[in-house]
């Protein structure tokens, strides 16, 4: 005769691997760091948007990054490494030329008379539909640390601190010199098929 085998109670396992889903669940970390801080316009309706003079070539800063994830600068190829470099160069426009953006002398809060960009100077970027989340990024880094490292320079130049120490009343300032002007079109397929 076969010999029987003893019944194991398997009733709590249940209640152990539940136990341990619940554990696993509560200690784990998510990292959720990549990502852009952006504020976005208030929405203003179609019938109030008052018709705005036209904005000159020579103020906007053209990105546009096509599906193969190639950079075009000012109509230019370009590597995302130099893009800083390019912005750094547009928003200060160091020797007035004619292809570069407008300044106004404006009175501006602990400068006194300071050349600034005009108000419709900006940087438009405009990606493909294919483009890489990570290219897009890179683009966006290097857009933003341009104007970053303009605002710590000028916040050594001028106050001896970085400009993350500065008050708001300063910072203000400096923002106005260098004010953070990105305009992102929606995407388009303009990288080919």
């Amino acid at each position: 005769m076969p010999r029987k085998l003893p019944e194991y109670n398997a009733s709590s396992l249940a209640d152990i691997a539940f136990m341990l889903l619940i554990f696993f669940l509560v200690t784990t970390t998510m990292d959720v760091d990549s990502g852009l801080e952006r504020r976005l316009p208030q929405w203003v309706a179609p019938e109030d948007i008052e018709d705005t003079p036209p904005i000159k070539e020579r103020n906007i800063f053209v990105v546009l990054v096509d599906r193969n994830n190639r950079l075009m600068v000012e109509g230019e190829l370009c590597r995302v490494e130099d893009l800083k470099d390019k912005t750094k160069e547009f928003l200060t426009n160091p020797l007035n030329l004619p292809d570069l953006p407008e300044k106004n002398l404006e009175e501006v809060p602990y400068f006194g008379p300071y050349e600034v960009l005009t108000g419709s100077a900006v940087i438009s970027l405009r990606n493909d539909i294919g483009t890489t989340y990570g290219t897009y990024i890179k683009v966006q880094n290097e857009l933003i640390a341009a104007i970053n490292e303009l605002r710590e320079s000028i916040s050594q130049d001028k106050f001896g601190k970085p400009f993350a120490k500065l008050d708001d009343e300063r910072q203000d300032a400096v923002k106005e010199i260098y004010p953070q002007k990105i305009s992102e079109a929606e995407p388009k397929k303009v990288g080919g098929k």
